[in-house]
């Protein structure tokens, strides 16, 4: 099993660090800290035609809308060279087990949200069910620090951890942005993104196939095209009402990329060439960047924010995940005969689900959204970063089970 390489490690502390001076930041001056986040630095004059609110330009919204799509289209890019290229690790029947653990987790977290929130959430801006796509995503970053101290870099356990955080993390956003669209769907805007998509296929992609010519080859394997099209793209998805971190996956697929996956994040990948890894190659040192700006504007937490909503949170993560992790596997493999990938036992899937525990990137882009807002968000905030705890369960079962 390849290894993976160190620059995640990178990424979760400068998350880590962007939320440990946030917290701190608004304990000592929460006014200030709000007045940044949300300071408006323009205001676009948009026709109602294109968006049909006032849009404007903060910090909060450059970061959360505007620069994550890369940190997407990274770890968007690692899943679909599992799915689609020889020896991924979604290739074939590899993909059914971790397909399942998937399911099983939406399903689980889901559920137990919906459960917890009718018993316990008291707040009078609540509505039934309300926030339900929260626990949905989880934190790829932050799942791989944890992972890595546990199974090492190169143990497949670390991979299909891996795997499950990033199509969560995926799979979170899109169904918020179908279930709570910014202003409305307006998914004729799409058509913008399709056409980027088609431009850069057929005027590039295409043309890094074997049987073309040399002049043909280089004109494919120029990065400028592909970067235009991943502004059209980008903005055709933040019009249509979906979340902007999305903007840049639909083009994953025409951009030209190696003949076989090497695993994901693999330290391999840094020597490879084609058009697709040298634009991941591009944005490693920007992400570090990213990820503490996210953590910065996003992580602010009030710890006197203590309410019901906290509680949901926590259970949807640290009960209904997990369970539905381990349940979604299990009928996986005794039910469609799907194995577990060589290597994984299945004490190393109980540590897996109670990784998935914890839930911060992609959940705390939905709160916006899928929370009424105010006092709610907060709670729901708080909860999110408490849910880091399960980290540290996380190591102590593992070694409960491997001393056992």
């Amino acid at each position: 099993m390849y290894r993976v390489s160190p620059f995640l490690h990178q990424f979760a502390v400068a998350l880590l660090a962007g939320i440990g001076l946030a917290t701190l930041w608004l304990t000592l001056s929460p006014s200030s800290y709000y007045d940044l986040i949300e300071w408006r630095l323009i205001t676009l004059p948009l026709p109602v035609w294109m968006a049909p609110f006032p849009v404007a330009l903060t910090p909060l919204a450059i970061v959360s809308e505007g620069v994550m799509a890369l940190f997407l289209f990274f770890v968007g890019k690692e899943l679909w060279e599992a799915i689609r290229l020889e020896r991924g690790a979604l290739t074939g029947r590899r993909g059914g087990l971790p397909l399942g653990a998937v399911l099983g987790g939406w399903i689980g977290a889901i559920l137990v949200w919906l459960i917890t929130g009718a018993l316990v959430e008291t707040a009078l801006e609540a509505t039934p069910g309300a926030g339900w796509p929260v626990p949905i995503g989880s934190d790829v970053v932050l799942c791989y620090l944890v992972g890595r101290l546990i199974f090492g870099t190169g143990h497949p356990a670390l991979h299909l951890l891996l795997l499950i955080a990033i199509a969560s993390d995926i799979a979170g956003l899109l169904v918020l942005g179908l279930a709570y669209p910014v202003g409305g769907l307006r998914l004729v805007w799409l058509v913008l993104s399709l056409c980027a998509v088609a431009g850069a296929w057929f005027g590039f992609g295409r043309l890094a196939r074997a049987d073309r010519t040399e002049r043909e080859h280089r004109r494919a394997f120029a990065l400028w095209p592909y970067m235009l099209a991943g502004a059209l793209c980008w903005t055709g998805v933040v019009l249509s009402g979906l979340p902007g971190a999305l903007g840049l996956l639909p083009l994953i697929p025409v951009i030209p990329h190696a003949d076989r996956a090497f695993g994901l994040f693999a330290e391999a990948e840094e020597y490879l060439h084609d058009p697709l890894n040298r634009l991941a190659h591009l944005l490693v040192k920007p992400l570090v960047a990213v990820l503490f700006l996210f953590g910065l504007t996003r992580g602010g937490v009030d710890v006197l924010a203590l309410a019901p909503t906290t509680t949901t949170v926590l259970a949807a993560l640290w009960l209904g995940k997990p369970i539905g992790i381990l349940l979604g596997a299990l009928v996986a493999a005794r039910v469609f005969g799907f194995d577990l990938p060589a290597g994984v036992r299945l004490r190393d899937m109980l540590v897996i689900a109670v990784i998935c525990g914890m839930g911060f990137t992609v959940p705390v882009l939905a709160l916006d959204t899928a929370l009424p807002g105010g006092g709610m968000a907060e709670a729901a905030r708080l909860g999110l970063v408490l849910s880091l705890l399960a980290g540290g369960a996380a190591l102590g079962i593992a070694r409960l089970v491997r001393s056992g």
